[in-house]
């Protein structure tokens, strides 16, 4: 296992055999993912490269580094591509990973509704059976990049005579198709990151049911370990170009999309480029300042040697209850301190948007952006009570219609909805 200084070495060395600008860049990520790099903190059996998580961060300095076109990522390869290698049959590994590695095909996640959100389990999608495929009717909401995506990682209940979690399967649920509506949603920011998708008797095959029928539950609480621990650790999936066939990059020439580069980053905010605007602006005599800086400081350290912690505990075959919950939560904490921050530093200056605003308006759109972290990844209440129950013990909250069939259960709450 290098150290980062051999690592760091070790992709320089392959990317000046292999970067080529004159590739499209459908086939400079197959070269990529062929290579590991793709995932590089994934097993060697998924083909990974066994690093550790903060490897894909050299990863990513190194490709920049060298001006080449870096790995691809989205929630794809964030929590598709884990959940199908750890429930998927070889079969299912073949067809619906290999495509995520090499950036082919994008992902959304199909979990929440309107009515079911926190309550994940509630969901009232319905998948009936029929032949080797499953109709589906029902709504999804705050679908992040559902318009910009190929595939979703779809929950639908396929049994509503039993208790609600036992009813649940996990599907790779191909987006483009009739009787599948994706309307964008407006956010407050000016974008539209996040979607409502409509399902009108759409269509998926039986053999796109990952990890069995009914055991959709398990499937997507791995699916939700993976989401949570990604945004804990800071990787939200996003990065450029985006893959899929939506958005036209695959055969663009990838020394030209390359250069696109710089104006398509991401727009986040950083810890130590708060502490290069506080000298810059003159503000580092500031004690409320230092002390909100000092805050930052220790935190992203935290979030490092907990996530140093947890791989070496992985590393001996165990597992630390809420983990991921915990990092989630964290991070929530650390990217809206972060957005206050910078704006305690501008001052009325980091309110302004769009030409007049500091950096383009980069700082007041993050600062409306991280409102939604409190609920993205799963609500910061739903994450408290995970920690409460698996990592303190304290007893679950009383449910009244525990192992009732989910269809009784729905005749109290929404008749008419089963």
């Amino acid at each position: 296992m290098p150290d980062d200084d051999g690592l760091q070495q070790e992709i320089d060395a392959w990317l000046q055999r292999n970067w080529d600008p004159d590739l499209t860049v459908r086939e400079w990520w197959q070269r990529v993912g062929e290579a590991g790099w793709t995932a590089p903190h994934f097993p060697l059996e998924w083909r990974g490269r066994g690093y550790p998580r903060h490897s894909l961060a050299v990863v990513y300095k190194a490709f920049r580094a060298a001006g080449a076109v870096a790995p691809p990522g989205g929630l794809g390869m964030m929590m598709a591509a884990p959940t199908i290698l750890t429930h998927g049959t070889p079969e299912q590994v073949d067809r619906h990973v290999t495509p995520i590695y090499d950036g082919s095909l994008a992902w959304c996640q199909l979990f929440s509704e309107p009515g079911n959100g926190s309550d994940l389990a509630g969901l009232t999608t319905k998948a009936t059976r029929d032949g080797d495929r499953w109709i589906i009717s029902g709504q999804k909401v705050w679908s992040s990049q559902a318009m910009e995506s190929d595939y979703g990682m779809l929950l639908a209940r396929t049994d509503f005579d039993v208790p609600k979690h036992a009813g649940i399967s996990w599907f790779a649920f191909k987006l483009d198709q009739p009787g599948v509506t994706i309307r964008p949603l407006r956010e407050m920011t000016g974008r539209a990151l996040f979607n409502e998708v409509f399902f009108d008797d759409a269509v998926v095959d039986d053999a796109d049911l990952i990890g069995g029928l009914n055991n959709g539950w398990a499937v997507a609480n791995t699916t939700l370990f993976f989401e949570r621990s990604g945004i804990g650790a800071g990787s939200g999936g996003g990065g450029f170009p985006p893959p899929g066939t939506k958005e036209g990059y695959l055969d663009q020439r990838a020394g030209d999309v390359a250069t696109m580069r710089a104006q398509h980053d991401n727009r986040g905010v950083t810890v130590a480029e708060l502490f290069a605007l506080a000298r810059e602006r003159d503000r580092t005599d500031d004690p409320m300042l230092r002390q909100k800086l000092a805050r930052l400081h220790s935190l992203t350290r935290i979030g490092e040697l907990n996530g140093q912690r947890m791989k070496e505990t992985a590393a001996r075959g165990r597992d630390i209850p809420g983990f991921p919950n915990m990092a989630k939560n964290q991070q929530t904490i650390t990217m809206k301190l972060v957005a206050e921050v910078a704006l305690d530093i501008l001052g009325p200056d980091g309110l302004l948007w769009g030409a007049d605003g500091v950096d383009g308006g980069r700082y007041a759109e993050q600062f409306n952006f991280v409102r939604c972290m409190s609920i993205a990844g799963g609500s910061d209440e739903i994450n408290k009570n995970v920690i409460g129950e698996r990592a303190l013990g304290l007893p679950r909250e009383p449910d009244a219609n525990k192992g009732l069939p989910y269809r009784e259960v729905l005749a109290r709450i929404k008749p008419g909805a089963a």
